[in-house]
Order: structure tokens, then sequence, then C-alpha cells
């Protein structure tokens, strides 16, 4: 029903290139903004006449949403600019800092009614309600739940950060507006005002919902883990590219809806034609951007793989760090395994990855892995490379 109504002003909502939802993210603010402005008129005048500090504060907070749509729609226009020189990856993260702002701005206005709030208790001040008043208090309702769910539903069909901070915003607006109502209809009909104490308990869920809000919107911009669901859906595909045995480091950077740079590691056997091996990688970089919009970047790392004598120890080493790694609880894979042979010892070489948030020291792990290896004999030699995991799932 939602994005029904948001296609009489959109064109086509299934278009999912970045321009189509830019388009409908504008078109979203849009909308927020004349109907918050509508209400803040309404609200504001009924607040003025019932000598309502609670309804007039309920009108601030709905200007203020307006104020947080503007900021919205100018994070929509802003994110559009193309690459320059001083941003080569665009400015589509201008979309997330637009969210950051609106989450900062049910904060404040949280703080802010606490403040109100407290004042009225302290000055015992006393509303006239009218039924009139009450019936613009419930339309005011309907509509902020309305919001609320246009809001959500357009931000899950555009994956706006901003958009669904905003979903929240009118969310509480319902709990403040809602408590209000309450208050008003209990001092009408039985002489006792409630709005102080009903305005503490909501403006401190305000504020918690606004901090929330803070903590989710400042991800992306902080750089947070890709969705698992991304990383299995690259990792399966690039697996199923005949020649590709393995894949590891998998990085993925997300600037932006449009705007995915990633990097991976690809094993190839080392008995392949080279030209055939980097044909295969090129195809892959240019189906990901093609298909998926994601500039993919991949080294490609030549494995020994009809070598008994190479698989036997790549086999052992494998077992050492599996049983390491249930010891420790810490999940550690290896990859780009090889061994230099020689007459009085040998070197085996390899990376292990190993999750961002382990707690284990890292030198520790390579001692321990290397004192297992000497088990196996005196003349190994470990050389251990440690990666860092920059996803939550591990490649295979």
């Amino acid at each position: 029903m939602n994005l029904r109504f948001l296609s009489l002003f959109v064109n086509n909502l299934n278009d999912k290139s970045p321009k189509a939802k830019q388009s409908a993210g504008k078109a979203a603010g849009i909308i927020g903004i004349l109907s918050n402005v509508i209400l803040f008129i309404i609200k504001l005048i009924v607040g003025i006449a019932c000598s309502s500090i609670a309804i007039t504060a309920d009108a601030i907070n709905n200007i203020s949403d307006a104020g947080s749509a503007v900021i919205s729609l100018i994070g929509f226009k802003l994110s559009e600019k193309p690459a320059d020189d001083e941003h080569p990856y665009g400015h589509a993260r201008i979309e997330y800092l637009a969210g950051f702002i609106v989450s900062l701005i049910i904060t404040v206005l949280g703080v802010q009614f606490f403040k109100d709030s407290i004042i009225a208790i302290t000055d015992k001040a006393r509303s006239a309600y009218s039924l009139a008043a009450i019936i613009i208090l419930v339309i005011s309702i309907i509509i902020k739940l309305w919001q609320a769910s246009f809001y959500k539903a357009v931000g899950k069909h555009i994956g706006s950060s901003s958009l669904i901070a905003t979903s929240a915003d009118s969310r509480n607006d319902v709990i403040s507006t809602s408590a209000v109502l309450v208050g008003a209809i209990i001092s009408k009909f039985f002489d006792i005002s409630l709005d102080g104490y009903l305005g503490v308990i909501i403006a401190v869920f305000i504020v918690y919902s606004g901090i929330r809000l803070i903590i989710e919107t400042a991800d992306p911009i902080l750089g947070s883990a890709p969705d698992d669901e991304l990383v299995c859906e690259i990792s399966e595909k690039i697996l199923s590219y005949e020649g590709i045995l393995g894949i590891h480091d998998l990085i993925i950077h997300n600037y932006g809806e449009g705007r995915r740079f990633a990097s991976v590691h690809c094993e190839v056997d080392a008995n392949e034609d080279i030209l055939k091996s980097h044909d295969i990688i090129d195809n892959i970089e240019f189906d990901f951007l093609r298909n998926k919009g994601i500039q993919l970047v991949i080294h490609m790392d030549p494995v020994v793989t009809d070598d008994e004598r190479v698989n036997s120890l790549k086999k052992a080493v494998s077992e050492i760090i599996a049983n390491l790694s249930c010891e420790i609880h810490e999940p550690i894979s290896m990859h780009d395994f090889r061994v230099v042979f020689g007459q009085t010892h040998s070197n085996l070489l390899f990376d292990i990855l190993i999750n961002a948030s382990c707690k284990a020291d890292c030198k520790t792990i390579c001692e321990k892995i290397e004192a297992e290896i000497k088990k196996l004999s005196s003349d190994y030699n470990a050389v251990i490379n440690v990666d860092r995991n920059y996803t939550t799932v591990n490649a295979k």
C-alpha cells in the first residue's frame, strides 16, 4: 500500500538503479516535509489555544521532523554528485551522514522534551483541553503511524538508512503524542494533570532510541562488516567458475548505494596455462561489474595440486590448525600453503586467517602451530603470515 502510494510520484518503483532509488528517496522526503508542516501548524494552534506545553512541544517536534526530512532530501541530492578528484569513490556516503544527523536531532529533541516536562511538573501547570484538541491528537497519531510505516517501507525498498531512521522518529512521535492524548483525556474528564509525568517517561524513551539510532547510522560510516548474505553470494559466485580452486582474503568496501568495491585472492592450478587462468580472472571481474555493479579486483594465487608430499603436509598442518582452533575457541583457517624443500631443512610457508575480533595473541597462535609442526619433523620450519578476516563468513 505504501509503495503503491509512492508510485503516484515515482515512475518505476521496480527500477533498482541508484538513480531510481534516489528519486524514490527524494519523493518520500518531500511527502514527509509537507505532512509534518501541516501537523505543526494544526498542533501549534491547538497548543496555544489550550495553553498546553505538551501539545506545543509536540508541534515543535513535528517541525523538527520536517527539518529532518529536509536534511534527508539534501542528503539524497548531494549523494547524486559524480566522483571527482577529491572523492574518487563518489558521494553516496552523504546519505549515511544524513541519517546520522536525523538520529542526533531525535536525541536532542528527547532531551528538550525532558526539560519541558520537568518544568511542567515543577510549575504545576494545568491545561484546558477541548474535545477538538483530543480529536486533533487522534488524527495526528493516525498520520504519524502512516508516516512510520511509509518511511520504513520506502527505506527498506531502496536501502536507505536515513529513511529508516526517520521511520523510527515517526514511531517515537506516535508514542509521545499518545502520551499527550492520555494526559489530555485524564485532564479533561478527571481534572488531573499528567502531562509532565508522561512527558518524562516518553522523553527517556526518545533519548534511548536516538542514541541507538546514532550507533546504527554511524556503523556504515565507520566501516561495518558486509552482510553475510552478500559475502556468501560473492563467494559462491566466484567458486562457480571453472578453474577457481578456492578463495580467501575477501574484502568488501561500501561507499553507498551502487558504490561497492571488493578484492579477493583466487587460487588456481599452478600447472594451468597462465594466460588461461588470467582470462578466467578477467571474466569474473567483468561479470561482477556488469551484473552486480561491484568493482572487483582479483589477486591470482597459483597452488600446487599434484605433489603428494605437499598435499600430505598440507593435510597435516590443516589438522593442527583445526585442533588449535577448537582449543582456543577461535575460527582459524589456512591458505596459500607451499613447501620449499632443502637438503638440511624444509620451509612450510602459509597464511592463517583469523577474525578481526580474535582476542588471542597472534604471536602465541603462531608459536603453538610451529611447535606442532616441529613434532612432524625437526627439519620443518614454519613461515606463517597472519591475515585478518574482514568479513563475518570465512571464505572457502
